[in-house]
């Protein structure tokens, strides 16, 4: 695990970098070096809010089962629970898609 997080460390840090090394030469501030930047930047945003609530609702289905397992007798219980919880984590990510559009 702290592998795993050196490497990512190190990853973001070098991404961080090689943007604004890159953003040395030359005006930046035209139209069309806004709009791909802004592009990167809802491209992002929406990879992390996506890759966020997969995860999420993969725990959400591994931690139902566990419960299901335990206790048989609330498993159409926490199917419910699940499922509204499911259904909330991926309109999130929707909402996340529909500002991405928004601001394109």
């Amino acid at each position: 695990m702290k592998y795993l997080k050196n490497i990512t460390l190190v990853l973001t840090i070098l991404a961080l970098t090689v943007v604004s090394a890159m953003a040395q030469g030359g005006a930046a501030d035209n139209e069309s070096t806004v709009a791909s930047y802004k592009a990167l930047a809802a491209g992002i945003g929406f990879g992390i809010a996506a890759g966020l609530g997969a995860i999420a609702q993969g725990l959400l289905g591994s931690r139902a089962m566990e419960g299901a397992a335990r206790n048989p007798g609330a498993a159409g219980t926490i199917r419910t629970l699940m499922i509204i919880g499911l259904a909330l984590i991926e309109s999130l990510v929707l909402l996340a898609l529909v500002i991405v559009f928004a601001k394109l």
